[in-house]
């Protein structure tokens, strides 16, 4: 069975938990180098990381994009949105589609 995870730091990710999902705290890119393959070995199907820590490790993440599972998705810190994560999700709806879409900001 397929799990879902979120990863970044400890104050973005505790109220994951609530809802069923598994928290790894990471705060820079040789974090996510030792969470991800672990993830992706025990199954995770989507794994959601916190903008300021995808932002750190981007070139690493950037490998993984074309794998089908995991579904690595940039969502906002605590501290609220830099528009990383929007500007991620558009790219993965623009090569999923074919075409570019003009989201409202």
């Amino acid at each position: 069975m397929y799990k879902i995870a979120v990863v970044g730091d400890k104050e973005s990710i505790l109220g994951f938990s609530a809802i069923g999902m598994d928290m790894y705290p990471a705060y820079e890119e040789e974090d996510i180098k030792k969470i991800i393959p672990k993830l992706i070995e025990e199954n995770y199907a989507i794994i959601y990381i916190t903008e300021n820590v995808s932002i750190k490790a981007e070139k690493y993440l950037e490998k993984l994009k074309n794998n089908k599972i995991p579904a690595i998705v940039t969502i906002p810190s605590n501290s609220g949105s830099m528009g990383y994560g929007g500007k991620r999700i558009k790219e993965m709806v623009q090569k999923a589609v074919g075409i570019e879409i003009n989201f409202k900001d």
